[in-house]
């Protein structure tokens, strides 16, 4: 199965002593990944391509989104941002974006809440940290993009997207050091230690980004420089 383009979300918090980033539940009922904690996240959709944005991504994000493609496309790294906000928004209910643009014209139903919250998408606030691709032989198959942006960038909230009946079942802030205890996907503590590494380099958007993806029956990591 051909894995389809997904975008995945990390918000952080740098107020306090020690970093957190925002991690939610997922439902049990789920088929994919029940009942562990993961970062907001899910598959590009058609709207994602026309959703009114403020800003671009930064040049080593927007580059690096088009490498290793089969298929290079100049608008494919701005959906996949786009992708990222929406599922936040979709998943959570915050609305990852500025306020300073007045109301962006939605393109869709899924995008309504930005428009009625006066919230443009900030492409601005992204960067690109990490890729991985789901190994051959699962139900489902993502080449997920995921990006990192500061807490700071949620421009509003819609209440009640998270809930008993919802994707995700609970949202919590964690520490890096709290994430050792909860549920994880193995992919999902991959990730938390890129990004603590990143952190501690300095989140320099000059930083390479890590890839993973399956080779021969082992998971390889490249760098996207």
């Amino acid at each position: 199965m051909r894995p389809s383009d997904a975008a995945a979300l990390i918000l952080l918090d740098r107020s306090g002593r020690e970093p957190k980033v925002l991690m939610g539940l997922r439902h049990p009922g789920h088929r994919f990944m029940p009942n562990v904690f993961v970062f907001p996240g899910g598959r590009v959709e058609a709207t994602d391509r026309s959703m009114p944005v403020f800003g671009m991504l930064d040049a080593d994000s927007d580059r690096r989104l088009g490498q290793s493609v089969s298929r290079a496309s100049v608008s494919r790294p701005r959906a996949l941002a786009v992708a990222a906000v929406r599922e936040m928004y979709e998943e959570t209910g915050l609305l990852v974006g500025t306020k300073e643009a007045g109301a962006p014209e939605a393109p869709s139903d899924a995008w309504k809440a930005f428009s009625e919250h006066e919230v443009f998408p900030n492409l601005e606030e992204l960067t690109f940290v990490l890729r991985a691709i789901t190994p051959p032989r699962r139900p489902k198959r993502f080449d997920t993009r995921f990006f990192a942006a500061d807490v700071s960038a949620v421009g509003g909230q819609v209440d009640g997207m998270v809930g008993p009946q919802s994707e995700l079942i609970e949202t919590r802030w964690l520490t890096f050091k709290e994430t050792e205890a909860a549920e994880l996907p193995t992919i999902t503590r991959v990730i938390l230690d890129e990004l603590r590494a990143r952190l501690d380099a300095g989140f320099g958007r000059h930083l390479p980004v890590p890839f993973y993806s399956m080779h021969h029956g082992k998971f390889v990591r490249a760098l996207l420089d």
